[in-house]
């Protein structure tokens, strides 16, 4: 049995943290062992935990702790780690040097989720065998950036197509907002930073209204741009017109009730949150930055628009709604893009073959 070994230092749960888990949950069914390694308030192991998954806490502290670089050589020895798959800085850095120095060699595997720069090439460049990335944007930069091409592949993060599907899923959102069924809806979730981009869409919705003066907003999510959003939304005058959810848990749920799923992010690795909406049949509006083009497909699936353009944005918003029709299509063809290319079983598939493929080079 193949026993593999994430960790994770992060303490928060966002997408980076979810792959993980979905991740787990997939090489799991897949016959692999799991083991997730994190620190001891870590959102990961409580959300690992309670789905049955081996979990072990250690603290880190800092990139070079040698208290928990000690524990996890420990724990590659004593649960015969084969691959140790990281993913931040902190425990990429923990974890690769332990593997490195363990008479196991267990592969190492880094994930990169993010679209930031690098802060160290170390960790890409010398610690793991190979590296992730969640889209081909992340693996040209990071080739960008030095790091040789041949040792870094793009898995695209996958989601449950059987947790994100029409057929499944009932609406609710605009009996809970007293909306008639017939009111255009557009909606936007993702935590709430500056660099989602909702500043650029409140600029955008007084020119969406001159043309569908009928149709609301709302943004899913919580975050630290909350109170100057509020605060945007009044000084604008769209109370009546945006509506604020917050943290929910409903996603399926909201996606559903939606006719148009809009983020004009900024800044944006792959995007989870178009393919999530894309799995529930919905046209998606995403701006032409990092790998938001790898998966709105201009056209198509919906429209990609340039970033920081609340005119642009409006202009796509209103070409959607005025053509039911072509929004519909839309939203077919975004089901089939992520029943070929996004989804949590493809992702385990190709993760769990070349952990394999990297254990069998190592023996040969």
């Amino acid at each position: 049995m193949l026993t593999i070994l994430h960790t994770e230092s992060s303490t928060g749960w966002g997408g980076q943290e979810n792959r993980t888990f979905q991740e787990s949950i997939g090489l799991k069914k897949l016959g692999a062992r799991v083991i997730i390694l994190c620190q001891p308030d870590s959102m990961l192991g409580k959300r690992a935990s309670a789905e049955g998954f081996e979990v072990r806490t250690c603290r880190m502290r800092k990139s070079y702790d040698i208290l928990a670089i000690k524990f996890i050589l420990k724990l590659i020895r004593n649960e015969k780690i084969d691959v140790i798959s990281t993913h931040s800085g902190r425990d990429s850095l923990l974890a690769g040097i332990a593997g490195r120095f363990s008479k196991r060699k267990p592969i190492i595997v880094r994930t990169r989720h993010l679209a930031l720069p690098i802060t160290s090439k170390f960790t890409y460049s010398f610690l793991p065998h190979r590296v992730v990335t969640v889209s081909e944007y992340v693996r040209n930069y990071l080739i960008k950036e030095g790091i040789h091409s041949e040792k870094i592949v793009a898995i695209p993060t996958g989601i449950d197509t059987s947790k994100f599907s029409p057929e499944k899923t009932t609406e609710n959102l605009r009996q809970e907002l007293g909306l008639e069924p017939d009111i255009p809806l557009i909606g936007t979730i993702a935590i709430l930073r500056r660099k989602k981009g909702h500043h650029i869409l409140l600029d955008a919705i007084p020119l969406i209204l001159q043309k569908i003066p009928e149709a609301v907003f709302v943004f899913a999510g919580d975050g630290p741009q909350k109170e100057n959003i509020l605060n945007k939304i009044h000084t604008s005058g769209l109370s009546d017109k945006v509506f604020m959810l917050g943290l929910r848990r409903d996603i399926p749920e909201i996606l559903k009730s939606i006719d148009l799923f809009v983020l004009p992010t900024l800044q944006e690795a792959l995007g989870t949150s178009f393919i999530e909406a894309m799995a529930m049949e919905k046209p998606v509006i995403g701006t032409d930055v990092g790998g938001v083009g790898e998966v709105v497909r201009d056209g198509i699936n919906g429209y990609l628009v340039e970033p920081n353009n609340p005119s642009a944005l409006a202009d796509a918003v209103i070409k959607i709604l005025e053509n039911r029709e072509r929004a519909m299509a839309m939203g077919m063809e975004g089901r089939k893009i992520v029943e070929q290319n996004y989804t949590v079983e493809k992702m385990c598939e190709k993760m769990y073959a070349l952990y394999s493929s990297l254990l069998k080079d190592k023996t040969s």
